[in-house]
């Protein structure tokens, strides 16, 4: 068996493996690198094998950087079964279609605005290579392998997100497991990740390698600065990733509204993806903590804005109000456009997810005194907070914990999904800790597993 990596290597992003053994090639995740300009601009260099070549993808779950570059395999020639849990699939069908309609709208901004000598922007794919890119998912049960060749291949349920798996890949002779996206099991929504007892080589996550999650009481915190913001008569902005991290938002302001912690002030949801989300969520209640009679009431928190004159609307609203809106690093969709909101002192930004190196995000937690935004640039006079108690990661405590619960542990492990200091420091408290080798992979290295 040999392992390739060809993404989410040094960074978080792009999670892209693929797995030869004998005649048969499969890809593990299939995601977009996402980030800054020199990062994204990756996902127009050629693949570096020929997806005609591809038997299989097997996917973690439905976020981006782990789905998102699947129409575009598709589009240059893919043809085999992209093999995912139930979950993953219908979240598969939301994601990729929006972020068509991103890659669309993106492309024909651009042109319009663009000089004219310049040469026209084309879409990394098209709304309808999405949909087409739909018709290749197979949906597979947790629990119960199934054979690619001389590979036999299991899904795990994992809890980061809803349908997210690990993947363990047995050729009979030894076993590579595939973490994903290792769940926190702190979580305030979703499950905390299974145990797993034995792998012989392990592919894991480092995107909180180098550090622990803050302690505290994220409802409370969130509480203190809406409660702030209402009393200058400001409005509060929450960049928030559409698949968990809206959901787990919508919990935290249930609970401060139902406690009556904050005042009754509009709460909007404006993110078409979210809100498809979350009329989601509630069909997979195997996957979260949230009581089953709750989930519809606490999605239904936030007045959904589904039209683009409704979010219009909101940049014109007088008196404060909660505008939660993707995405959750500022680098795209609605939130961009009520950033005018970041010029005015009594308005507050609230971070809550993991901001990746070179977004705006990234540089707003840095202290950026303006953000420039089509064309616009403002100033910052907005507070900007952080709360990090929302993450959907495993910090390395918890990394730890997860990997003694196994009884034959790995004696090899790949750390991926993580900037190269965090990976660097993971590697050095497992191998003070675990008597086993680790590998920070560099961008198109293989490995051969025997």
């Amino acid at each position: 068996m040999r392992i390739t990596f060809l993404g989410a290597t040094e960074e978080v992003t792009g999670s892209k493996y693929l797995i030869e053994q004998a005649d048969i090639k499969i890809l593990v995740d299939c995601g977009l690198f996402q980030g800054s300009y020199k990062t994204t601009k990756r996902n127009w260099n050629q693949f570096p094998i020929n997806p005609k070549r591809i038997d299989a993808v097997v996917l973690t779950h439905a976020h981006i950087d782990h789905t998102g570059y699947i129409p575009v395999l598709v589009k240059n020639g893919f043809r085999g079964k992209i093999y995912c849990s139930q979950a993953t699939y219908e979240l598969c069908a939301i994601v990729l279609i929006d972020n068509g309609n991103i890659q669309e709208e993106d492309a024909k901004r651009f042109n319009e605005h663009k000089d004219p000598s310049a040469p026209a922007m084309q879409p990394l794919y098209t709304k309808a290579d999405a949909q087409y890119s739909l018709r290749f998912f197979q949906v597979t049960d947790y629990d119960k392998a199934f054979s690619l060749g001389p590979l036999t291949i299991t899904l795990i349920r994992c809890s980061h997100i809803l349908g997210s798996s690990f993947i363990v890949i047995s050729d009979g002779k030894k076993i590579l497991t595939f973490s994903g996206d290792l769940g926190s099991p702190k979580q305030m929504i979703m499950k905390a990740p299974s145990y797993l007892e034995q792998t012989d080589y392990l592919v894991l996550e480092s995107t909180y390698g180098d550090r622990l999650h803050e302690g505290g009481d994220p409802v409370g915190m969130l509480g203190d600065i809406i409660n702030k913001t209402v009393s200058q008569n400001g409005k509060v902005l929450i960049p928030a990733f559409a698949v968990g991290r809206t959901q787990t938002v919508l919990y935290c302001l249930y609970q401060l509204k139902q406690k009556k912690i904050i005042p009754e002030i509009p709460i909007f949801l404006d993110s078409p993806m979210a809100i498809s989300v979350s009329e989601l969520f509630c069909k997979f209640p195997e996957d979260y903590r949230l009581p089953v009679s709750l989930c519809k009431d606490v999605l239904s928190t936030a007045r959904y804005i589904r039209t683009v004159e409704e979010s219009k609307q909101l940049d014109a609203l007088k008196g404060s109000a909660i505008i939660i809106a993707g995405s959750g690093m500022v680098e795209g969709g609605r939130i961009l456009h009520h950033l005018q909101y970041i010029a005015d002192p009594k308005n507050t930004l609230v971070l809550v997810g993991y901001q990746g190196e070179g977004t705006r995000g990234r540089d707003l937690i840095n202290g950026a005194k303006e953000i420039r935004v089509f064309g616009t640039t403002y100033e910052v006079h907005a507070k900007i907070k952080m709360i990090d108690l929302f993450s959907a990661h495993a910090d390395f405590n918890e990394i730890f914990e997860w990997l003694a619960h196994f009884t034959r542990g790995p004696k090899k492990i790949f750390l991926t999904h993580g900037e190269l200091q965090s990976a660097e420091s993971l590697k050095k408290k497992i191998e003070e800790r675990f008597t086993c080798e680790v590998i920070i992979p560099k961008y198109a290295e293989s490995f051969d597993l025997e």
